[in-house]
């Protein structure tokens, strides 16, 4: 079942400003360790590759947030959050500390796609639960014939669409 969607669109040309008022600073702060080796790696071969690495990394960050419906607070941070690939060169999440507990606590599951152009990097995070005991997300109903979190039999529950 669908936890949370999230969406990113960052405009390259604001990474690159801030990596010229903050320099390697910024990177650090929104890059994993794993990541910034990357970034430092296609950064020397081509800047604009890093740049768009970057802004790649930070729009899926922002997405991932938004998925999960922290936004950019604990146990959401910038370097607790990493978009690594698979040899196949697909995008995926990987957690660290706090966060990576607080997720699995919740039995979800994310997936990630990246993209980027000239001006703009693009992210779309889908996060869904795993496991059927974790709490449903808020405001969704439970499945047909569950107990409702919230009192009583789901049965009870109105049906959509009304008839």
């Amino acid at each position: 079942m669908i936890f949370g969607i999230g969406t990113d669109v960052c405009d390259v040309r604001r990474i690159r400003a801030s990596m010229e008022r903050h320099g390697e600073r910024f990177a650090r702060k929104v890059l994993s360790d794993a990541e910034f080796a990357t970034w430092q790696a296609r950064s020397a071969r081509w800047p604009e590759r890093g740049l768009r690495y970057l802004a790649t990394r930070f729009s899926a960050k922002e997405a991932f947030s938004k998925a999960i419906g922290l936004g950019m607070r604990m146990p959401m941070t910038w370097r607790s959050c990493e978009v690594a690939k698979l040899p196949s060169g697909q995008p995926v999440i990987v957690l660290h500390g706090e966060l990576k507990t607080w997720f699995e606590a919740r039995g979800l599951s994310a997936h990630v796609s990246v993209t980027d152009e000239t001006d703009y990097a693009a992210s779309f995070v889908v996060v869904e639960t795993v496991d059927p005991h974790a709490p449903p997300l808020r405001g969704s109903l439970p499945p047909e014939g569950a107990d409702s979190p919230w009192g009583g039999p789901a049965a009870n529950r109105p049906s959509w669409p009304p008839t």
